[in-house]
């Protein structure tokens, strides 16, 4: 059996669609769940979009504010431009989306601030989404800012959206904190329901011939899954809340290994986008054999089984990983220094 729980939701399948460019229709979503996912992760609506469309309305408003009431006809339509705003179109879409699918719908927030975000997530609510996940992409530029500030601001974004709406809340949290296993845990102390591990931070490339920064986007590969798999099972025992893995999802198993590191759910876009919706089936059904031949009939029988013990000293865990690693690296490559 296949069904699992995620954030309170009861799902049939562990697979879970993660936000990217397939759920920005509503066909998009209808075939991300037909495929067998268990849930789908609305494409992120980044605070900044949301920032922009506010202060153009404002000053559009403000621009006109002192004209006559006898020049009314003389206002551009584009001043209340709601109807086509970006904003109304994903709550449109979210709306639209829920109603069409029988999995749960999850949008997704994107930001690094407060902003407009405990409103929106209200709305959201409303349009039918079934959980929020609020992806924070904290990457700060001011090299004087320091890591509390920084931690301090996740767990404000949390409580201030969490008192908010009454759906659960997952956080997509950064793997690059000093202490990651400690802010992970304060996030769900703040109130989160859940944790997605890890948000991938984007980083540009140099074209030597132009002489300028390139931005971009890459999919990501099945080493990429290494680094959250690892503090998936180092948090398994720590917690009771739910813990999603990210990131590096190419094969069966790939989401084998992330189920028995802990995780409750397993999120994919690019193995979707490399090989169309359909590949979730293969996906599920590379896992449902496994699990035949190993004699397990359900997801609980063997998830976390790999998982760090709740009384394991972390720390000397890590340590003894390391070396055995390296002694290892020896075998294969030759001593090391």
């Amino acid at each position: 059996m296949l069904t699992t729980n995620y954030l309170g939701l009861e799902l049939t399948s562990p697979l879970v669609a993660s936000a990217g460019p397939l759920s920005q229709t509503v066909d998009g979503v209808r075939s991300l769940a037909a495929s067998g996912v268990g849930a789908v992760v609305m494409y992120s609506l980044f605070e900044e979009q949301l920032r922009t469309e506010v202060n153009r309305e404002i000053a559009l408003v403000e621009a006109h504010e002192e004209s006559y009431a006898e020049a009314t006809s003389y206002f551009p339509e584009t001043v209340f431009p709601s109807d086509q705003s970006m904003a109304h179109e994903y709550l449109t879409l979210v709306e639209q989306s829920a109603k069409a699918i029988d999995v749960p719908l999850i949008a997704s927030l994107n930001g690094a601030d407060l902003g407009g975000w405990t409103e929106f997530a209200g709305q959201l609510q409303d349009a039918g989404a079934a959980a929020l996940e609020l992806n924070i992409y904290a990457v700060p530029g001011d090299v004087h800012l320091d890591g509390r500030t920084v931690e301090k601001r996740h767990v404000e974004i949390v409580q201030a959206v969490k008192e908010r709406v009454s759906i659960p809340i997952a956080v997509k949290l950064s793997p690059y904190f000093s202490s990651t296993g400690q802010v992970a845990l304060s996030v769900l102390e703040a109130g989160a329901d859940g944790l997605v591990l890890f948000n991938r931070w984007l980083q540009p490339d140099i074209d030597i011939e132009t002489l300028a920064v390139v931005p971009g986007v890459e999919l990501s590969h099945p080493s990429d899954g290494k680094l959250p798999r690892t503090w998936i099972a180092t948090l398994r025992n720590q917690t009771t809340k739910s813990l999603a893995l990210t990131s590096g999802v190419e094969t069966a198993d790939d989401v084998i290994k992330d189920l028995l590191a802990g995780a409750d759910v397993v999120m994919t876009t690019s193995a979707l986008v490399r090989h169309g919706t359909d590949y979730a089936t293969i996906l599920l059904g590379g896992l449902d054999e496994w699990m035949e031949r190993k004699g397990f009939s359900d997801i609980a029988d063997f998830r976390g089984m790999l998982a760090v013990g709740s009384d394991a000293d972390g720390t000397t865990l890590q340590r003894a990983g390391y070396v055995a690693a390296l002694e290892r690296a020896k075998t294969t490559y030759g001593s090391l220094a």
